[in-house]
Protein backbone atom coordinates (compact mmCIF):
# COMPACT_ATOMS: atom_id res chain seq x y z
CA UNK A 1 0.00 0.00 0.00
CA UNK A 2 1.58 3.51 -1.20
CA UNK A 3 2.93 5.86 1.65
CA UNK A 4 1.90 9.43 1.43
CA UNK A 5 3.30 12.35 3.40
CA UNK A 6 0.65 14.36 5.07
CA UNK A 7 2.66 17.00 7.28
CA UNK A 8 6.08 17.22 8.07
CA UNK A 9 6.85 14.42 10.50
CA UNK A 10 4.34 12.68 9.89
CA UNK A 11 3.56 9.81 7.79
CA UNK A 12 0.03 8.21 6.71
CA UNK A 13 -1.60 5.30 4.17
CA UNK A 14 -3.57 6.22 1.10
CA UNK A 15 -6.42 4.75 1.89
CA UNK A 16 -8.50 2.54 -0.95
CA UNK A 17 -11.96 3.01 -2.14
CA UNK A 18 -14.27 0.17 -0.45
CA UNK A 19 -16.66 -0.63 -3.17
CA UNK A 20 -20.55 -1.13 -2.70
CA UNK A 21 -21.22 -4.68 -3.09
CA UNK A 22 -23.39 -5.85 -6.09
CA UNK A 23 -25.91 -8.86 -6.02
CA UNK A 24 -27.27 -10.13 -8.87
CA UNK A 25 -31.36 -11.15 -8.95
CA UNK A 26 -30.64 -14.79 -8.77
CA UNK A 27 -28.03 -14.87 -6.07
CA UNK A 28 -30.94 -13.16 -3.66
CA UNK A 29 -33.40 -16.00 -5.32
CA UNK A 30 -31.51 -18.04 -4.26
CA UNK A 31 -31.04 -17.18 -0.53
CA UNK A 32 -34.87 -17.08 -0.60
CA UNK A 33 -34.94 -20.49 -1.36
CA UNK A 34 -32.50 -21.65 1.04
CA UNK A 35 -33.94 -19.69 3.79
CA UNK A 36 -37.59 -21.22 2.89
CA UNK A 37 -36.01 -24.85 2.37
CA UNK A 38 -33.19 -24.81 5.47
CA UNK A 39 -31.64 -27.70 3.78
CA UNK A 40 -28.81 -27.13 0.56
CA UNK A 41 -30.00 -29.72 -1.82
CA UNK A 42 -33.58 -28.75 -2.19
CA UNK A 43 -32.85 -25.19 -2.33
CA UNK A 44 -30.14 -26.20 -4.68
CA UNK A 45 -33.02 -28.12 -6.90
CA UNK A 46 -35.65 -25.28 -6.04
CA UNK A 47 -32.90 -22.76 -7.80
CA UNK A 48 -32.13 -24.79 -10.81
CA UNK A 49 -28.69 -25.65 -9.58
CA UNK A 50 -26.67 -28.64 -8.68
CA UNK A 51 -25.69 -28.75 -5.19
CA UNK A 52 -21.99 -27.72 -5.81
CA UNK A 53 -22.96 -25.02 -7.56
CA UNK A 54 -25.09 -23.65 -4.83
CA UNK A 55 -22.23 -24.13 -2.41
CA UNK A 56 -20.33 -22.14 -4.23
CA UNK A 57 -22.77 -19.31 -4.86
CA UNK A 58 -23.40 -18.68 -1.30
CA UNK A 59 -19.53 -19.18 -0.30
CA UNK A 60 -19.13 -16.34 -3.37
CA UNK A 61 -22.02 -14.49 -1.98
CA UNK A 62 -20.71 -14.52 2.00
CA UNK A 63 -17.37 -13.80 0.58
CA UNK A 64 -18.75 -10.14 -0.99
CA UNK A 65 -20.30 -9.54 1.63
CA UNK A 66 -17.39 -10.76 4.28
CA UNK A 67 -20.14 -12.26 6.80
CA UNK A 68 -21.97 -15.59 7.38
CA UNK A 69 -24.80 -15.48 6.22
CA UNK A 70 -26.32 -19.19 7.24
CA UNK A 71 -24.54 -21.64 9.60
CA UNK A 72 -24.83 -25.43 9.03
CA UNK A 73 -25.93 -27.85 11.56
CA UNK A 74 -26.97 -31.54 11.63
CA UNK A 75 -30.71 -30.86 10.26
CA UNK A 76 -29.79 -28.39 7.51
CA UNK A 77 -29.12 -24.74 7.93
CA UNK A 78 -30.23 -21.72 9.31
CA UNK A 79 -29.44 -18.00 8.62
CA UNK A 80 -27.36 -16.39 11.30
CA UNK A 81 -28.30 -12.60 12.26
CA UNK A 82 -26.90 -11.48 8.88
CA UNK A 83 -28.74 -13.83 7.14
CA UNK A 84 -31.79 -12.93 8.50
CA UNK A 85 -31.62 -9.69 7.06
CA UNK A 86 -30.04 -10.02 4.03
CA UNK A 87 -33.10 -12.27 3.15
CA UNK A 88 -35.31 -9.87 4.44
CA UNK A 89 -34.01 -7.49 2.30
CA UNK A 90 -33.86 -9.92 -0.82
CA UNK A 91 -37.62 -11.01 -0.54
CA UNK A 92 -38.40 -7.09 -0.27
CA UNK A 93 -36.32 -6.40 -3.61
CA UNK A 94 -37.47 -9.40 -5.26
CA UNK A 95 -41.27 -8.96 -5.24
CA UNK A 96 -40.51 -5.23 -5.86
CA UNK A 97 -38.80 -6.10 -8.84
CA UNK A 98 -41.86 -8.55 -9.67
CA UNK A 99 -44.39 -5.52 -9.62
CA UNK A 100 -42.55 -3.46 -11.64
CA UNK A 101 -42.60 -6.25 -14.53
CA UNK A 102 -46.50 -6.48 -13.70
CA UNK A 103 -46.42 -2.95 -13.99
CA UNK A 104 -44.93 -2.45 -17.08
CA UNK A 105 -46.35 -5.02 -18.84
CA UNK A 106 -50.37 -3.64 -17.38
CA UNK A 107 -48.85 -0.14 -19.00
CA UNK A 108 -48.05 -2.00 -21.97
CA UNK A 109 -51.70 -3.63 -22.21
CA UNK A 110 -53.50 -0.20 -22.02
CA UNK A 111 -54.33 -1.14 -18.30
CA UNK A 112 -54.26 2.15 -16.07
CA UNK A 113 -52.17 0.09 -12.94
CA UNK A 114 -52.48 -3.21 -10.57
CA UNK A 115 -53.35 -3.09 -7.18
CA UNK A 116 -53.16 -5.37 -4.69
CA UNK A 117 -55.30 -5.38 -1.61
CA UNK A 118 -56.02 -7.72 1.44
CA UNK A 119 -58.65 -7.58 3.80
CA UNK A 120 -60.34 -9.05 6.54
CA UNK A 121 -63.93 -10.15 6.78
CA UNK A 122 -66.42 -7.44 7.17
CA UNK A 123 -64.44 -4.82 4.72
CA UNK A 124 -64.15 -7.23 2.67
CA UNK A 125 -67.83 -7.75 2.42
CA UNK A 126 -68.61 -4.45 2.42
CA UNK A 127 -65.90 -1.43 2.11
CA UNK A 128 -63.84 -3.09 -0.69
CA UNK A 129 -66.42 -4.19 -3.03
CA UNK A 130 -67.73 -0.63 -3.11
CA UNK A 131 -64.48 0.79 -3.72
CA UNK A 132 -63.53 -1.22 -6.09
CA UNK A 133 -66.86 -0.83 -7.57
CA UNK A 134 -65.96 3.25 -7.26
CA UNK A 135 -62.35 2.83 -8.42
CA UNK A 136 -63.23 0.64 -12.03
CA UNK A 137 -66.32 3.26 -12.87
CA UNK A 138 -63.52 5.81 -12.95
CA UNK A 139 -60.46 4.13 -14.00
CA UNK A 140 -61.66 0.90 -15.87
CA UNK A 141 -58.03 -0.02 -16.84
CA UNK A 142 -56.92 -0.51 -13.75
CA UNK A 143 -56.43 -4.37 -12.57
CA UNK A 144 -57.45 -5.19 -8.66
CA UNK A 145 -56.09 -8.15 -6.83
CA UNK A 146 -57.76 -9.37 -3.16
CA UNK A 147 -57.23 -11.51 -0.70
CA UNK A 148 -58.68 -12.35 2.24
CA UNK A 149 -57.81 -13.67 5.36
CA UNK A 150 -56.54 -13.08 9.11
CA UNK A 151 -54.89 -9.66 10.14
CA UNK A 152 -51.35 -11.17 11.17
CA UNK A 153 -51.39 -13.33 7.69
CA UNK A 154 -52.05 -9.79 5.41
CA UNK A 155 -49.39 -8.20 7.51
CA UNK A 156 -47.11 -10.56 6.78
CA UNK A 157 -48.01 -10.09 2.73
CA UNK A 158 -47.80 -6.66 3.18
CA UNK A 159 -44.39 -6.81 4.52
CA UNK A 160 -43.03 -9.33 2.11
CA UNK A 161 -44.14 -6.97 -0.99
CA UNK A 162 -47.06 -9.29 -1.84
CA UNK A 163 -49.97 -6.65 -1.25
CA UNK A 164 -49.69 -2.67 -1.71
CA UNK A 165 -52.22 -2.42 1.24
CA UNK A 166 -54.29 -4.57 4.15
CA UNK A 167 -57.51 -3.33 5.85
CA UNK A 168 -56.95 -5.15 9.09
CA UNK A 169 -55.89 -4.73 12.48
CA UNK A 170 -52.20 -4.84 13.93
CA UNK A 171 -51.65 -6.81 16.47
CA UNK A 172 -48.17 -7.32 16.77
CA UNK A 173 -45.79 -4.26 17.23
CA UNK A 174 -42.35 -5.96 15.81
CA UNK A 175 -42.95 -4.63 12.26
CA UNK A 176 -44.24 -1.06 13.96
CA UNK A 177 -41.23 0.81 12.49
CA UNK A 178 -42.12 -0.29 8.93
CA UNK A 179 -45.73 0.25 8.92
CA UNK A 180 -48.16 2.65 8.85
CA UNK A 181 -51.57 2.25 9.77
CA UNK A 182 -54.60 4.71 9.07
CA UNK A 183 -58.03 3.70 11.40
CA UNK A 184 -61.32 3.30 9.33
CA UNK A 185 -63.88 2.00 11.79
CA UNK A 186 -64.07 1.56 15.77
CA UNK A 187 -65.52 -1.66 16.04
CA UNK A 188 -66.46 -4.95 13.88
CA UNK A 189 -69.57 -6.40 15.24
CA UNK A 190 -70.78 -9.32 15.00
CA UNK A 191 -73.81 -11.72 15.39
CA UNK A 192 -74.98 -15.53 15.30
CA UNK A 193 -75.87 -16.21 11.98
CA UNK A 194 -77.43 -19.55 10.59
CA UNK A 195 -79.90 -21.02 7.92
CA UNK A 196 -82.76 -19.74 7.77
CA UNK A 197 -84.23 -23.91 8.16
CA UNK A 198 -82.70 -23.47 11.44
CA UNK A 199 -84.47 -25.17 14.23
CA UNK A 200 -83.80 -22.06 16.47
CA UNK A 201 -84.91 -19.42 13.41
CA UNK A 202 -87.85 -18.73 15.07
CA UNK A 203 -87.03 -18.63 18.43
CA UNK A 204 -87.10 -15.15 19.94
CA UNK A 205 -84.70 -13.62 22.66
CA UNK A 206 -82.18 -16.71 22.50
CA UNK A 207 -79.32 -16.51 24.47
CA UNK A 208 -75.64 -17.10 24.86
CA UNK A 209 -75.88 -20.49 26.58
CA UNK A 210 -79.23 -21.62 24.19
CA UNK A 211 -76.37 -21.75 21.45
CA UNK A 212 -73.49 -23.63 23.07
CA UNK A 213 -74.47 -26.80 22.24
CA UNK A 214 -75.18 -26.61 18.25
CA UNK A 215 -72.92 -27.06 15.84
CA UNK A 216 -70.52 -24.33 15.52
CA UNK A 217 -68.03 -22.71 12.37
CA UNK A 218 -65.05 -20.98 13.70
CA UNK A 219 -62.02 -19.48 12.06
CA UNK A 220 -58.66 -21.88 12.00
CA UNK A 221 -56.68 -21.68 15.62
CA UNK A 222 -54.10 -18.45 15.63
CA UNK A 223 -56.80 -16.43 14.45
CA UNK A 224 -58.36 -13.11 16.49
CA UNK A 225 -61.95 -13.73 16.35
CA UNK A 226 -61.05 -17.56 17.63
CA UNK A 227 -59.63 -16.28 20.34
CA UNK A 228 -61.83 -13.66 21.41
CA UNK A 229 -65.07 -16.20 20.87
CA UNK A 230 -62.99 -18.42 23.04
CA UNK A 231 -62.61 -15.31 25.46
CA UNK A 232 -66.24 -14.69 25.06
CA UNK A 233 -67.16 -18.12 25.94
CA UNK A 234 -64.93 -18.32 28.85
CA UNK A 235 -66.40 -14.80 30.47
CA UNK A 236 -69.81 -16.06 30.29
CA UNK A 237 -68.91 -19.44 32.39
CA UNK A 238 -69.82 -21.37 29.07
CA UNK A 239 -67.89 -24.26 27.95
CA UNK A 240 -66.06 -24.14 24.29
CA UNK A 241 -68.19 -25.62 21.69
CA UNK A 242 -67.46 -28.74 21.06
CA UNK A 243 -68.55 -29.76 17.78
CA UNK A 244 -66.78 -27.14 15.21
CA UNK A 245 -65.51 -27.24 11.57
CA UNK A 246 -62.79 -24.92 10.75
CA UNK A 247 -62.67 -22.67 8.15
CA UNK A 248 -62.34 -18.82 7.39
CA UNK A 249 -63.48 -18.90 3.75
CA UNK A 250 -67.30 -17.46 3.77
CA UNK A 251 -68.45 -19.33 0.49
CA UNK A 252 -67.55 -22.90 2.33
CA UNK A 253 -69.78 -21.13 5.49
CA UNK A 254 -72.43 -20.21 3.61
CA UNK A 255 -72.97 -23.34 2.21
CA UNK A 256 -72.68 -25.22 4.96
CA UNK A 257 -74.97 -22.79 7.24
CA UNK A 258 -77.60 -23.86 3.85
CA UNK A 259 -77.47 -27.13 5.31
CA UNK A 260 -79.63 -26.43 8.33
CA UNK A 261 -78.11 -27.22 11.84
CA UNK A 262 -74.83 -25.04 11.56
CA UNK A 263 -74.20 -21.69 13.22
CA UNK A 264 -71.42 -18.77 13.26
CA UNK A 265 -70.34 -15.70 14.46
CA UNK A 266 -69.73 -13.32 11.50
CA UNK A 267 -70.61 -9.14 10.67
CA UNK A 268 -73.75 -9.19 9.76
CA UNK A 269 -72.88 -6.93 6.70
CA UNK A 270 -71.01 -9.92 5.63
CA UNK A 271 -73.68 -12.14 4.69
CA UNK A 272 -76.66 -9.62 4.25
CA UNK A 273 -77.48 -9.83 0.58
CA UNK A 274 -78.12 -13.87 1.91
CA UNK A 275 -80.06 -12.78 5.03
CA UNK A 276 -82.17 -10.54 2.78
CA UNK A 277 -83.00 -13.44 0.29
CA UNK A 278 -84.11 -15.75 2.95
CA UNK A 279 -81.39 -18.27 2.94
CA UNK A 280 -79.99 -17.17 5.99
CA UNK A 281 -80.86 -15.71 9.62
CA UNK A 282 -79.44 -14.17 12.17
CA UNK A 283 -80.19 -15.79 15.48
CA UNK A 284 -78.65 -13.32 18.09
CA UNK A 285 -77.16 -9.99 17.38
CA UNK A 286 -74.97 -7.83 18.62
CA UNK A 287 -72.46 -10.90 20.06
CA UNK A 288 -70.21 -9.22 23.07
CA UNK A 289 -66.95 -10.09 20.89
CA UNK A 290 -65.14 -7.16 21.60
CA UNK A 291 -62.97 -7.28 18.65
CA UNK A 292 -62.23 -3.36 18.21
CA UNK A 293 -61.62 -1.75 15.18
CA UNK A 294 -59.66 -2.23 12.02
CA UNK A 295 -57.69 0.57 9.69
CA UNK A 296 -55.51 0.66 6.66
CA UNK A 297 -52.32 -0.78 6.77
CA UNK A 298 -49.36 0.24 3.93
CA UNK A 299 -45.46 0.12 4.33
CA UNK A 300 -43.97 3.12 6.00
CA UNK A 301 -41.26 3.77 3.24
CA UNK A 302 -42.67 2.13 0.03
CA UNK A 303 -43.66 4.11 -3.28
CA UNK A 304 -46.78 2.90 -4.32
CA UNK A 305 -47.47 2.58 -8.02
CA UNK A 306 -50.10 4.73 -9.96
CA UNK A 307 -52.98 1.98 -9.70
CA UNK A 308 -52.12 1.27 -6.14
CA UNK A 309 -52.21 5.25 -5.43
CA UNK A 310 -55.76 5.24 -7.05
CA UNK A 311 -56.85 2.13 -4.98
CA UNK A 312 -55.61 3.69 -1.52
CA UNK A 313 -57.54 7.20 -2.40
CA UNK A 314 -60.69 5.73 -3.19
CA UNK A 315 -60.88 2.78 -0.36
CA UNK A 316 -60.17 6.20 2.08
CA UNK A 317 -62.91 7.93 0.36
CA UNK A 318 -65.70 5.42 0.64
CA UNK A 319 -64.48 4.61 4.35
CA UNK A 320 -65.31 8.05 5.23
CA UNK A 321 -68.95 7.48 4.19
CA UNK A 322 -69.39 4.37 5.61
CA UNK A 323 -67.88 3.98 8.78
CA UNK A 324 -67.86 6.89 11.92
CA UNK A 325 -65.50 9.30 11.18
CA UNK A 326 -61.71 8.42 12.38
CA UNK A 327 -59.04 10.56 12.87
CA UNK A 328 -56.68 9.15 9.86
CA UNK A 329 -52.73 9.97 10.88
CA UNK A 330 -50.23 7.60 10.52
CA UNK A 331 -49.86 5.69 13.53
CA UNK A 332 -49.08 3.03 15.23
CA UNK A 333 -51.48 1.20 17.55
CA UNK A 334 -52.54 -1.88 18.79
CA UNK A 335 -56.17 -3.56 18.02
Amino acid sequence: MPIRASAPGVVTRAVRPFGRPQLKTHQLAFLVHLDEERRLARAASAAGLTQPAASKLLRQIEETLDVKLFERHARGVAPTRYGEILVRHARSALSEIGLAREEVAALKAGRTGKAAVGTIVEPGASLLPTAIATLKQRYPGTLVHVEIDASRLLVQRLLQGHLDMAVARLLDAEAAEELAYEPLALDEPHAVIAGARHPLAGRAHLRLEDLIEQPWIVPPPGSLVREKLAAMFLHEGLPQPGDIVETSSLPMITALLEQGRMIVALPEVSVASYCKAGILKVLMPDLPVGLGGFGLVTRRNRELSAGARLMLVTLREVAGKLYSPCEHTEVIRHA
